[in-house]
């Protein structure tokens, strides 16, 4: 089954969505709730842990970007968070188009953080806890195709070693109870979703889809790592008004 888009243009952007969300997460929904539950990890290793300096953006893809995006927007230390493309070429950066699963594209999240605050090895231990099930191949939760598939796109050197590094360390714990599957690569064009796709969690906490598979996560954040957590949102549409 795959998740369908909303044409906010007919239904309308909801209400208080932002009060409602905090609410859910804040006393309904906790981790018992979730679709997959957040798994504890060791923390990075120090050696993994960089220098913090200006800001830098990372890029994953974990399943529907739009519980991806959910969780690092209530991430303390990420200045924005884009709903995307990554993997494919600018002419097939097309929600229906990527649906088909053939065009290299996987449904992405452009991060954009500040290393004072988060850096590149907490963004990565929230990922593989929190966001997805690192261990599932070309799906996640209902979503199944290549476009759903768990990737990394690293945009330094540096990133690309400390993700490959974090994934040796999390098998030799056998934290999971199968291998990650997660690839590492060096960072491709990034294409920014469509309008309706962007800040959908904070937008749509009433939605089905978001209610059984998305809101969890954002619980799963506060509960795991509440120095982390923040309960305002950085928001795309904010950033852009």
């Amino acid at each position: 089954m795959k998740h369908q888009p909303v044409n906010l243009a007919r239904r309308g952007i909801a209400i208080g969505g932002a009060a409602v969300l905090a609410a859910l997460v804040g006393a309904s929904f906790t981790a018992s709730n979730a679709a997959e539950v957040a798994v504890k990890l060791p923390a990075p290793t120090p050696d993994l842990v960089t220098e913090a300096g200006a800001q830098e953006v990372a890029v994953f893809a974990g399943g529907c970007f739009w519980g991806v995006q959910g969780v690092f927007q209530h991430t303390k230390g990420v200045i924005q968070a884009v709903s995307g493309y990554a993997g494919g070429s600018k002419q097939t950066a097309v929600y229906e188009i990527v649906g088909a699963g053939m065009t290299g594209h996987a449904e992405a999240v452009q991060i954009t953080f500040d290393p004072k605050q988060v850096t590149y090895a907490q963004l990565l231990q929230i990922y593989f806890s929190v966001v997805h099930d690192p261990t599932q191949l070309n799906r996640q939760g209902p979503d199944t195709g290549t476009q759903y598939r768990s990737a990394i796109f690293a945009t330094s050197a540096s990133q690309k070693q400390v993700a490959e590094k974090y994934i040796a360390q999390l098998d030799a714990a056998k934290v999971f109870p199968a291998k990650i599957v997660t690839t590492v690569g060096s960072a491709t064009p990034f294409y920014a979703a469509e309008a309706y796709h962007q800040d959908y969690l904070t937008l749509h906490p009433e939605s089905g889809y978001i209610a059984r598979f998305d809101l969890p996560k954002v619980a799963n954040l506060k509960s795991t790592f509440p120095q982390l957590y923040r309960e305002q949102p950085v928001l795309v549409m904010a950033k852009r008004g």
